[in-house]
């Protein structure tokens, strides 16, 4: 994704905090305690323990727990708190993308932009191929960006939308889009995730990249080919029900090409390198003076005065109505309004996080992990566990690259491995699996902006959780693991 980090340092240069008097048993209360009122939570509260909020409390319960292990190991309330301070600077940017987010979807909606993406990609996406093409459509957005974040905020509403106008079941459309999004974001120097990963581990850029086409590229050919078949073998609403969806779009909006200004431009700025605040802020502004030329009729079903329709579209709820279901569920947006519940996630997930970095359980728990590893094997899957573990624990993208790469580094170097088999660990367990944790600011964003939850998505973002277990594979028969050009592996 893009670079979000308020360090002007840079996430590389991140200090990773140690504590001598904390042992792995202490360091891990608060990650089990924490996982077990987490599934109390999931799988028999109902997600409603403690209402619904209950997610956010949880993780603060457990910030709590980790403050109190703190306490027992010599940790000052100073220590904690400047990290939990450092976590909630980190995600400041993201958070105001979010708020932005939420805005464009609103404004995207009463100016026309998503249903007329909507109708024009009902004709031009065939349901038999759905699913592999918004894989292909994804990818190449992110690739061109950079970023997964920016390509879900683009066209994955869009596909979202399109997909479930036509029967698909979101959870497989949101796996699909974030999928390719991840593959983008993976292989794309523009990534931040893919040029912290090599100076963590100590190679370059374009060396760490082509080395991830080993195994990046077999997983993402193995994502389309189950998309494929699951494309050819799911029911859809039909071409007589899509005819209905179009007649209804056409009649309550105004649809026209002329809309696609509008995400044009915001895509347009993200690859001329605008920061994202200002592409997504413009495409705010954008769509909303397309909206009083456009559809002034949607604008009066809204409110008394068009200005204050869009305002609204920006900040609250806004539900279009038509005479369809599909369509109702649809055309409905939270606006800024919306997002309050992922950021208040997040930022209880920095809270989690950043006392755990403060009392040294992050740092404990990697160095256990590091400490098992006496194979090849054993250094390529204690390198997955604690990118995977870091993302659950940590909450953050970043930190589930940082420390695993610094603490892992001198290991790889130790068994006479290329700097780039870390690297590509690194990418293959990090960045990918950060999606796939409801907590993480990765998750948690993807959720909030498809509008589709992580438990209904995670068994189709087939790419992401099938990447951890292809570097396994590959390490595991010893496929194109390479060595330093001075030292041969050891066993």
């Amino acid at each position: 994704m893009q670079n979000l980090s308020t360090n002007p340092a840079g996430p590389e240069n991140e200090h990773i905090v140690e504590n001598k008097e904390l042992n792995i048993w202490e360091a891990l209360i608060p990650v089990v305690l924490l996982m077990m009122m987490l599934a109390y939570n999931i799988f028999y509260a109902e997600g409603e323990w403690f209402g619904e909020y209950s997610n956010q409390i949880i993780l603060l319960l457990g910030g709590a727990i980790s403050a109190i292990v703190g306490f027992f190991n010599k940790t000052s309330i100073k220590t904690m708190g400047l990290e939990v301070l450092e976590n909630l600077k980190s995600v400041l940017v993201p958070i105001m993308i979010l708020f932005l987010v939420g805005a464009l979807a609103g404004t995207w909606l009463v100016s026309g932009v998503i249903p007329a993406m909507v109708y024009y990609g009902l004709q031009v996406l065939n349901p038999s191929i759905f699913l592999p093409a918004s894989v292909v459509i994804a990818a190449i957005i992110s690739v061109a960006t950079g970023s997964s974040w920016t390509t879900s905020a683009t066209v994955g509403i869009a596909l979202v939308g399109i997909g479930t106008a036509l029967g698909i079941y979101p959870g497989m459309i949101a796996g699909a889009v974030i999928s390719g999004a991840y593959f983008g974001d993976k292989m794309s120097p523009l990534s931040d995730t893919t040029n912290l990963a090599p100076a963590m581990a100590g190679t370059d850029l374009f060396t760490h990249i082509k080395y991830m086409t080993i195994t990046t590229v077999p997983t993402i050919v193995i994502t389309l080919a189950v998309f494929a078949v699951i494309s050819l073998n799911i029911e859809t609403s039909g071409s007589a029900d899509v005819s209905a969806l179009l007649v209804t779009i056409d009649e309550t909006f105004n649809i026209n090409p002329y809309l696609f200004i509008v995400p044009g431009v915001v895509i347009a700025l993200i690859l001329l390198k605008t920061k994202p605040l200002i592409a997504l802020g413009s495409g705010v502004a954008l769509a909303g003076v397309f909206a009083l030329f456009f559809q002034t009729e949607v604008l009066k079903t809204l409110s008394d005065s068009n200005v204050t329709a869009i305002f609204n579209a920006i900040f609250t709820d806004t539900a279009i109505v038509t005479e369809n279901e599909k369509l109702n569920d649809l055309f409905s947006a939270g606006g800024m309004q919306g997002m309050i519940w992922t950021i208040l996630l997040i930022c209880c997930a920095m809270v989690f996080g950043g006392i755990m970095d403060g009392i040294g359980a992050l740092a404990r728990i990697t160095k256990s992990l590091l400490s098992i590893a006496s194979s090849v094997f054993g250094l390529f899957a204690s390198t997955v566990m604690s990118c995977i573990g870091l993302n659950a624990i940590a909450s953050d993208q970043y930190l589930a690259i940082v420390i695993p790469g610094k603490m892992f580094k001198k290991a790889f170097q130790d068994k006479g491995l290329a700097p780039e088999n870390l690297s590509r660990t690194l990418e293959d367990s990090g960045t990918v699996t950060s999606v796939l944790i409801p907590w993480n600011t990765c998750g948690a964003y993807q959720s909030g902006v498809l509008g589709v939850g992580v438990a209904e998505y995670f068994v189709y973002a087939i790419f992401n959780w099938l990447s951890p277990f292809t570097t396994l594979f590959f390490a595991a028969l010893h496929l194109k693991i390479r060595q330093l050009k001075t030292s041969k592996v050891a066993g």
